[in-house]
């Protein structure tokens, strides 16, 4: 009887520890395409495991809302496509021994950030950095920074003057709508300025492109229930809470100067001409800064956009992206149904993309409804034409053109940054967060 128990638990424990090594087989194989395809280095925010605390819980596998970051081999937690980690943090909270820090940069590739302190004050007193421009892209974070910031402001408020705002709140996207509402909540007076419109980046996404975000708390609106959503609808969303709360947001108004007075106010100076005093300046602007241009004759034609904004309304063009990110897919693909498109892209083949859309960019390309010119790089542009030059030719080629959508990244504002007095340092494997 207890011989037959025993062959019983001894088989139970073969089985188990069988399906433990094809998974973890599995996960190893998934690591190894990840290294191949380049999406194994993380470009932003992603998680560090400590192997020595791992347990192998597998806790942050099941709580992180993106498919295939994370993974266990042998027993213990490890990245797989960290390049397509959105900075969720959700894995960080459920290790239940704290073996995961979020970063920033790998001891190999730095990353630029301006210092701040863990009131999201700058070295600069009286500035105060939230949201991507710190390093915290996701949604949900850039809220919760804009509203602890605009509370740190809060906490170190100086005797009000006339003609001074308390706060002035440059960029209105996630944090800056946030920090918005949090200025309005602790009774501060605060102007909010955004060089393009209200919603920052969230705007100059495509229509129809699926937002990451997660449940969150807006001060005066409370919690918001949000997952997977379309870019109109978290516009809506910000529209809703501006209007509900009478928010002024100076659209298209950008802020092309911050100087530092010598009465311990700032001075800011507007692409419009104004002059704006303020006792306190909370930068909610993006990474990106401006679109990183192509600098070649013709770029600046009135044919060639940075952003796609309502591809709906484009239809019978010949177009040209350039790019090979996801912005630059996500755009190509929008427009392929009523427009001749061909997508440009400065290397050989497809790398850190999302996998939905290399999976959708490779369909098209294959029936034919995109041309995908590898190893080509944009040489001019002109008003019926363009020229591009390609590994394969000697001289560049010459295509009819309507239209030129450029998705080169953007430049992170250093020079906007430094010249206010923010320090700015190449961060590797920087953490941003250790302990819960």
């Amino acid at each position: 009887m207890y011989g037959g128990v025993f062959a019983f638990c001894a088989l139970t424990v073969y089985v188990y520890l069988r399906i433990l090594k094809r998974k973890s087989e599995a996960v190893e194989k998934k690591v190894e395409k990840a290294k191949e395809e380049g999406l194994f280095e993380p470009v932003s925010l992603h998680p560090y495991i400590d192997l020595n605390t791992c347990i192998g819980s597998a806790a942050c596998v099941a709580d992180c809302p993106e498919k295939d970051i994370l993974g266990i081999v042998d027993g213990k937690a490890t990245v797989i496509n960290t390049s397509n980690c959105v900075g969720h943090g959700a894995c960080f909270h459920a290790c239940p021994v704290e073996a995961i820090s979020l970063r920033i940069g790998t001891e190999k590739r730095g990353v630029e950030l301006p210092h701040v302190n863990e009131n999201f004050e700058t070295n600069m007193r009286g500035i105060y950095i939230a949201g991507e421009l710190g390093g915290m892209g996701l949604i949900k974070n850039s809220v919760e920074q804009g509203q602890q910031a605009m509370e740190s402001i809060a906490k170190s408020k100086k005797p009000s003057r006339e003609g001074v705002y308390d706060v002035a709140i440059i960029g209105a996207g996630p944090a800056g709508i946030s920090a918005t509402l949090a200025a309005k909540k602790h009774g501060l007076s605060a102007i909010t300025l955004e060089q393009d419109s209200r919603g920052g980046t969230v705007y100059t996404f495509p229509r129809a492109k699926l937002v990451m975000t997660a449940p969150m708390d807006l001060p005066l609106y409370g919690k918001v229930k949000l997952y997977e959503t379309s870019k109109d609808e978290l516009l809506q969303l910000w529209n809703k809470v501006i209007e509900e709360h009478d928010l002024k947001i100076h659209e298209h108004t950008k802020a092309e100067e911050i100087i530092p007075q010598k009465d311990d106010t700032f001075k800011i100076i507007t692409n419009q001409g104004q002059e704006i005093l303020c006792m306190h300046v909370l930068l909610a602007i993006g990474r990106r800064g401006s679109p990183r241009k192509l600098n070649i004759p013709g770029e600046n034609s009135q044919k060639v956009a940075y952003r796609l904004l309502e591809p709906e309304r484009i239809s019978g063009k010949k177009i040209i992206v350039v790019g090979g990110g996801d912005s630059a897919i996500e755009s190509a693909l929008l427009l392929k149904d009523q427009n001749e498109v061909i997508l440009s892209y400065r290397k050989d083949k497809f790398s850190r993309l999302k996998p939905k859309n290399k999976e959708k960019i490779l369909a098209a390309e294959a029936d034919g409804s995109i041309k995908v010119m590898y190893s080509s790089n944009l040489v001019s542009i002109s008003e019926k034409y363009v020229l591009i030059k390609t590994a394969e030719a000697d001289e560049a080629i010459q295509l009819p053109n309507d239209l030129v959508y450029i998705f080169a990244g953007g430049e992170l504002p250093t020079k906007f940054l430094k010249k206010a007095g923010v320090e700015i340092t190449k961060r590797f494997g920087y953490i941003v967060k250790k302990y819960r």
